[in-house]
């Protein structure tokens, strides 16, 4: 026997542990080409959430207005529109409505026998598209086999009606209806949704991006490539001084130092007195902060001079990472050394600016990137907290294991911002550590660095210089999750001309249209240019001005509409959700969210107007992706130990 049918008979003795005999592979092998025929589960793509978790968990709830749907479509017109927003409610939030309604309802065992019996309804129609194992393994534990009797059609049992009417007739007798609409509603939310992709940007803008990080630890199937902003939160975690600088300006610009101290418990009394010791006397009216209405407006002062004391520091330390690596091509980013403290200029690209703010108490002109003696001891305090901070590194930790720079997934290709492009619209080549790297070789490179500047703690050195990459991939003008030339942060603080502060899209934006680019992008990641998309986020379309989503006839699609608050204006919406079905794709416009508790109380869900993107004439079967193709190498698999346990050469247990 050769070595290559040693290591097959290997296997196969392994997988024997799992199916013993004949009989328990043929009944996985039955079950799997069953799967194999169902329709295919239903995907929704959503990006650049910046921690508005608020909408986020409504839109997830609702499954982009999945369930309303399926209400409609079960009840039609013997449901009234009103208890059909109160059934989608109860759905969405049922501990809070069955609070509402126990309060309010005069007879509630009727409103509970009613309730019950609308849910089984729904949850059928939800569960119809799965497998009976499936929907098993989904149910809530402590009521998995009522429900499986609920939801099962039976067909040995001559009073159908009055069997399933004994079945909820005793789970409120014993006063467990409370407890089985919850469970109910949690699973019809669970099976409306099949798999979530996140195509990057948890973090920033928004006050709880540590909430959407809880949701999504505990959601059931997930994925997330790596945004910009997300990047530079890893970076932090990792203890990167440049990007603990940017995690924590960024928080204070838009009001959300809360996010840090009382969402991460990372302690920032050192920071704070810092900055109210150093800036005392210190004009920091450049410094506004964009904040939201669950400010608390008596910490304008102080946070205005956090806000201030960490740009400056950022700016040092983005410095230092700059002049210590040349291949970053970023020298003209090195301002604080161009500034004429007398004249109150700055000189960029050979042009004199006058500055709106000169007054650093922090910065020597001599050695403008050095930090302060008590600027390096804040920043070590910091790096410790953000080291230790016990929940922000297992939100890290799941960022790495469900996470990456990009995701090829059912013939899509998903990712954050762009395919670096020169102005021809090839792959353009970059300088990676002295060796060029250019399309998906880029981007495997710098998914690597990534991971090595969190994990290689038995290489410091290297590790360190892992870092100072994951900084680049935040804010690098090469780096493809930013996709720009500059990041002008010292230009808008500092230098009123608009001008300066134009941030110039890598080509690719120019491009999106451009079929032999597209195909060119998909062909690089190994996908049929004929069947294929790529689905992206980071920019804003702004519909308002007549922007579209749908790219190069659907080819691409660029799904950011403004989740984040501070964008909704641009847009004019308030974020997209794409759905891929076993029908084809639909892009879900969202109108703003006004809150969880006016949802609950005014049953007010989101507004959602729906795009075909996409139709098939067939229905998408579980066999045409990619767990098809996994499946049918594992039925390949059984069929090998059938034949081995018929043969003899496996003997059954």
């Amino acid at each position: 026997m050769d070595e290559l049918d040693i290591m097959e008979l290997k296997y196969l003795k392994s997988l024997a542990r799992l199916y013993p005999d004949i009989a328990t592979a043929s009944t996985e092998i039955i079950n799997l080409q069953a799967i194999l025929n169902l329709p295919k589960g239903t995907e929704h793509f959503m990006t650049d959430i910046h921690g508005e978790y608020e909408q986020f968990n409504h839109v997830l709830k609702n499954g982009s207005g999945a369930v309303r749907r399926q209400i409609d479509e079960e009840f039609g017109n013997t449901l009234s529109s009103k208890d059909k927003k109160l059934l989608a409610t109860l759905i969405y939030y049922p501990y809070e409505k069955l609070d509402i309604v126990s309060r309010e309802e005069d007879n509630i065992e009727d409103w509970y026998k009613i309730t019950l019996h609308r849910l089984v309804q729904i949850t059928k129609r939800a569960a119809s598209k799965y497998t009976r194992s499936k929907v098993r393994k989904a149910l809530p534990e402590d009521f998995a086999y009522i429900i499986e009797e609920l939801i099962t059609e039976k067909f040995d049992i001559s009073d159908k009606e009055g069997y399933y009417n004994e079945i909820i007739h005793t789970i409120i007798r014993i006063g467990r209806a409370p407890d089985f609409i919850v469970a109910m509603s949690n699973l019809i939310q669970r099976l409306v949704v099949d798999h979530l992709h996140i195509v990057g940007d948890i973090y920033d803008r928004g006050p709880g991006p540590h909430i959407i990080m809880d949701t999504l630890m505990n959601y059931h199937s997930v994925d997330i490539q790596w945004g910009n902003h997300d990047i530079v939160w890893m970076g932090a975690a990792c203890g990167h001084l440049a990007c603990i600088a940017t995690v924590l300006r960024v928080a204070a610009r838009y009001g959300n130092l809360d996010t840090i101290e009382d969402g991460y418990g990372i302690n920032l009394i050192p920071l704070a007195t810092f900055a109210l010791d150093t800036y005392q006397d210190t004009d920091c009216k450049v410094f506004t902060i964009k904040y939201n209405t669950d400010y608390n407006t008596k910490d304008l002062s102080m946070d205005m001079k956090i806000h201030k004391a960490m740009a400056i520091i950022q700016l040092k330390l983005e410095g230092q990472v700059i002049r210590k690596h040349p291949e970053f091509e970023m020298d003209g980013r090195l301002l604080l050394d161009k500034i004429n403290y007398e004249k109150k200029t700055v000189a960029i690209d050979g042009k004199e600016y006058a500055m709106r703010d000169t007054d650093f108490p922090t910065v020597n002109p001599d050695d403008p990137y050095a930090l302060s003696p008590d600027e390096e001891q804040m920043m070590a305090r910091l790096q410790q907290a953000f080291l230790k901070c016990e929940k922000l590194q297992k939100h890290v930790r799941f960022l790495y294991s469900n996470g990456g720079l990009y995701k090829i997934h059912n013939s899509n290709l998903l990712y954050h911002g762009c395919m670096p492009l020169d102005e021809e619209g090839n792959f353009k080549a970059v300088n990676v550590d002295g060796k060029n790297y250019r399309g998906r070789a880029l981007y495997d490179v710098l998914d690597n660095y990534a991971r090595k500047g969190y994990y290689a703690k038995n290489d410091p050195s290297g590790m360190r210089k892992a870092q100072d990459y994951i900084w680049y991939i935040w804010a690098g003008p090469n780096s493809p999750v930013f996709g720009k030339d500059k990041m002008a942060t010292f230009e808008r603080y500092f230098i009123e001309d608009k001008e300066t502060h134009k941030e110039t899209k890598n080509s690719y934006y120019s491009m999106l249209d451009d079929e032999k680019v597209v195909n060119r992008i998909l062909e690089e990641f190994g996908l049929d240019k004929k069947k294929s998309h790529i689905i992206n986020g980071h920019v804003p379309v702004e519909l308002k001005k007549g922007e579209t989503p749908i790219k190069c006839d659907g080819k691409l699609l660029v799904i950011d509409g403004g989740f984040s608050r501070a964008y909704q204006s641009k847009t004019g919406i308030a974020g997209y959700t794409l759905v891929a079905n076993s029908h084809g794709m639909r892009l879900v416009a969202h109108e703003p969210f006004e809150s969880t508790e006016s949802a609950i109380l005014h049953e007010s869900d989101i507004f959602s107007d729906s795009t075909v993107v996409e139709t098939v004439p067939a229905r998408i079967r579980v066999s045409e992706t990619d767990i098809g193709a996994e499946l049918r190498e594992t039925i390949k698999q059984l069929e090998q130990l059938l034949a081995a346990y018929r043969d003899g050469i496996i003997v059954e247990k």
